[in-house]
């Protein structure tokens, strides 16, 4: 039987990100749900009850009594449910790696219970803690000494469609499941903060190890992507980054903001809702306008509610989307497009390329 000093142990947390390696995360779900790592699943040592129980032990009796509560807890109906849900992980993943919180006495555990199965599993040194402390520090340097290309343009220029056609890029909004404004969230929940944090570091980690010295591009966004905070130091990265400055016309930019946020967004609504997609996309496009009233005034945003509404039923009717061009281009002109101006003044980073997609994706590329 293996003595646990003698079971393997990972220090290297770069390699661990690099190389994409599965992670089985045995803290509860309520920390996990906090935020965790891409490659992470939960398969957790104690439930959130047990959690919770254990932890008012320690602290009202100390380590060895929180220790003792735990082994009661762990019946041997609750330790085979809790093997064999780790014994189907790394049947999945053999090549994974285990961790708890502090890489302390909940992975051990885990990696003691196994051992006896005869499953000999490595556990990450540090644990969740530690592996988050690299990541931060990750990008902390990233900010500092990566060399990024900002994407700027008004609401609906394509941006993203730009971003996508480039060889070295970081996908915030993708990171972050929201197209970076009032009507940006979708079907899908935004990550926790935690979770598109390390995810970015993650990113920045990858292109500095493979792509050294190669500057990444990345879209100008503000301080918040949907409910996500994008951190202060990569907010003052893309602040300070050079520009490039995509321009479209107008009818252009249109048709764009019609596709992105009514057609797609519909379609979206329809294979997560099915039947019941139609009332909750109505609410949706409506509740999103709702929430810009007090900055669009009531007469503007009456007139473009109005407009919308006739245009959900009729859209609904006859698949004709027409209808909300209007309202997008009163919101375009009224509303994104003074913003952008505004913002844009208060930008002094230099301006390295201006002009449309095209013209931009072909500069990119001979760099």
């Amino acid at each position: 039987m293996y003595e646990l000093n003698e079971l393997p142990e990972l220090t290297d947390y770069s390699s661990l990100f690099l190389n994409d390696v599965p992670m089985m995360d045995v803290r509860a779900p309520i920390e996990f749900k906090q935020g965790s790592f891409p490659m992470a699943t939960n398969v957790p040592l104690l439930d959130n009850a047990q959690r919770e129980q254990i932890g008012i032990r320690y602290k009202q009796a100390g380590q060895d009594a929180a220790i003792d509560l735990g082994l009661a807890l762990a019946t041997s109906e609750v330790r085979a449910q809790r093997i064999c849900g780790w014994k189907s992980y790394i049947e999945k993943y053999p090549q994974g790696a285990l961790f708890c919180f502090r890489g302390g006495l909940r992975s051990r555990t885990t990696q003691r219970w196994l051992a006896e199965q005869g499953i000999i599993y490595p556990r990450i040194k540090g644990g969740y803690k530690a592996m988050r402390r690299f990541l931060i520090e990750t990008l902390e340097h990233a900010c500092q000494h990566q060399s990024l290309i900002c994407i700027s343009g008004r609401t609906g220029s394509g941006k993203t469609d730009v971003l996508l056609q480039l060889r070295h890029y970081l996908d915030l909004e993708g990171r972050a499941h929201h197209r970076g404004s009032t009507f940006g969230n979708t079907v899908y929940p935004q990550p926790a903060q935690i979770d598109f944090e390390n995810a970015v570091a993650i990113d920045f980690l990858k292109h500095a190890h493979y792509h050294s010295g190669v500057s990444l591009f990345i879209e100008d966004e503000s301080r918040l992507i949907g409910r996500i905070a994008l951190p202060p130091n990569l907010q003052a990265a893309i602040k300070r980054a050079p520009r490039v400055l995509l321009e479209e016309h107008e009818d252009a930019r249109e048709q764009r903001v019609l596709r992105d946020y009514i057609l797609v967004q519909r379609e979206q609504f329809k294979r997560c809702y099915g039947a019941d997609a139609a009332p909750r996309f109505a609410s949706f496009v409506l509740d999103n306008l709702a929430r810009i009233e007090k900055r669009l005034g009531s007469e503007r945003h009456d007139r473009i509610r109005a407009e919308w509404q006739a245009g959900l039923v009729e859209f609904e009717n006859s698949g004709n989307a027409e209808r909300f061009v209007p309202g997008i281009r009163c919101l375009l002109s009224e509303y994104y497009d003074p913003m952008y101006d505004y913002q844009i003044t208060q930008r002094d980073s230099p301006i390295l390329w201006q002009g449309d997609a095209a013209g931009l994706v072909e500069w990119a590329r001979s760099l």
